[in-house]
């Protein structure tokens, strides 16, 4: 059955129809007009000149001339153009800088879409990303597998912070519930909560004045997990089945007053009395709380049992933690080495870590080879305390050779003088030092909480490349945290590229969560 327009349109209706079409036929196209066949081939000819004109970045001839009062060319470009991108790229030229292409980058970098860098197969290199050769070769400039893995064990730690702060406080009366920690990737599986718990109390007159300080005043707190890679594609990647222990930083008052306990002490575990770390740290390590075991306790426990269910796969143990959990890690790190002496391989990621122990320490850690990986802010003063340069003096002697030895002798009768004394602690292992002005976003004079910032740690990581270079152009990590956390040490420009992009609203700023599943911790 066919049917016409006048069975489908209303009679009247219908020269409406027709008056269109008819207007549509005649309208002429500025890109294939409706003229002759003569005029149409000079057209044509006059479009392919601009074209080889353009090519060769030369100014086309102008075909159609745009009307005085509007203008689509001139509209478009002073947007990018209020955008300023030339100064977010500076080498670009001024062609580069208004590409869209780049204003899509700019867009991804400050949305909340976490991207990483590459993720490679380290197969049988594996052990020499776990630091086997104190990443000799790896540092400066910093090998993009191990920018990648530091930048994902950070984000351990941040998954740590995450956790205990959606439910800070602890039963008094009774042992804690299981916590979920929703981990930032979904290979690893969460299969131990972990508690460090002060030995000092604060005087019953704080409750008096402060009756309402809470969960700040426990003397037990969750302070991280162990978790375990259970994916058989990342195992194989990784080439081995990775032991993951994240600790948090400071954040209870008694954590606080547990750091400023600075007293070396002796190691109970150790015959050598040169061997001592800070009396406070040792302190949340080793005290048991009420109703939960000392950290030192559960995490050797729960390692022991990972190491004989996977006994028969290559393994290894990765420590990180970021404050109070870097030094926690070295800690931890040891505890294991001396309970597990079969243990597989250790190493240590710290972010903006204190000193630990005197130098007695760092020469117990290096003897079980325990690798140490310290990535440390040249700004950030918490990887300058407790205590002076003592401990670590004797590996930055002056460069002139005449003097070299004279000034070795004098610095060893004076360490020897002052090793039993409260400041001469040292650090341990092998430092990645980053800068915060290396980074074009944030300001060169942040504050004091931002150089000792996570977040800040890991955008450094993730742009460094060398102490020579600037920060890499090519950078994954978004700067939707950044802006979160430390907004008021972030360069003004790009905060308000965040409002003018629509990814900020003036009056807060929501956090990206994962999309992962939260994984159950017994």
């Amino acid at each position: 059955m066919q049917i016409g327009i006048s069975s489908t349109l209303p009679a009247q209706n219908l020269h409406v129809f027709q008056d269109e079409g008819a207007c549509f036929m005649c309208r002429k196209s500025p890109l294939n007009p409706l003229v002759s066949s003569a005029s149409s081939t000079d057209s044509t000819r006059r479009h392919l000149s601009n074209l080889e004109k353009l090519l060769l970045k030369t100014e086309p001839e102008a075909v159609i001339k745009a009307p005085s009062d509007v203008s689509v060319q001139t509209k478009g470009k002073s947007l990018l153009e209020g955008l300023n991108l030339s100064r977010f790229w500076p080498e670009m030229s001024a062609a580069e800088e208004m590409s869209p292409r780049h204003l899509s980058r700019l867009h991804s970098l400050l949305s909340n879409t976490m991207e990483y860098s590459p993720r490679n197969n380290l197969g049988s290199r594996w052990r020499e990303y776990h630091g086997c050769n104190d990443w000799s070769g790896l540092l400066d400039p910093l090998e993009e597998n191990l920018r990648r893995e530091v930048v994902r064990y950070g984000e351990f730690v941040q998954a740590a912070y995450t956790a205990f702060h959606s439910n800070p406080a602890m039963s008094t009366d009774e042992a804690p519930l299981p916590r979920y920690v929703s981990l930032p990737e979904r290979s690893y599986k969460v299969t131990k909560s972990l508690y460090a718990t002060s030995s000092v109390g604060l005087p019953k007159w704080v409750d008096d004045v402060v009756p309402n300080l809470g969960w700040m005043t426990q003397q037990s707190s969750w302070i991280g997990f162990v978790a375990v890679c259970d994916d058989k594609r990342e195992i194989q990647r990784m080439g081995r089945r990775d032991i993951v222990i994240a600790l948090r930083g400071t954040a209870t008052c008694l954590e606080w007053a547990e750091n400023f306990t600075t007293q070396l002490v002796q190691i109970s575990e150790s015959d050598d009395p040169t061997q001592k770390v800070g009396c406070g740290f040792l302190s949340l390590h080793k005290t048991p709380g009420a109703h939960v075991p000392s950290l030192a306790e559960s995490v050797v426990d729960e390692v022991q049992r990972l190491i004989e269910m996977y006994k028969d796969e290559n393994l290894s143990i990765t420590i990180t933690g970021h404050s109070l959990g870097a030094a926690l890690s070295l800690l931890v790190a040891d505890e294991i080495s001396s309970c597990a002496p079969q243990a597989p391989p250790i190493a240590v990621f710290s972010f903006g870590g204190p000193r630990v122990g005197n130098k007695g320490f760092a020469d117990r850690l290096n003897e079980k080879n325990i690798k140490v990986l310290r990535i440390v802010n040249n700004q950030d003063l918490i990887t300058r305390v407790p205590g002076a340069f003592i401990g670590e003096g004797m590996k930055e002697q002056d460069k002139h050779k005449h003097d070299e030895e004279q000034r070795r002798e004098s610095f060893a009768n004076v360490f020897y003088m002052l090793q039993n004394n409260l400041w001469a602690y040292s650090h341990v292992g092998t430092e990645l030092k980053v800068d915060i002005k290396m980074s074009p976003y944030l300001k060169p004079n942040a504050d004091v909480a931002c150089c000792h910032d996570l977040e800040a740690y890991l955008h450094l990581v993730d742009g460094f490349l060398s102490m020579d270079c600037p920060f890499r152009s090519n950078a994954k990590r978004s700067l939707a945290k950044l802006i979160h956390y430390q907004k008021s040490n972030v360069k003004q420009l790009y905060t308000h590229k965040a409002l003018t992009l629509n990814l900020e609203r003036r009056d807060s700023f929501s956090i990206p969560m994962t999309s992962c599943l939260p994984s159950p911790s017994r």
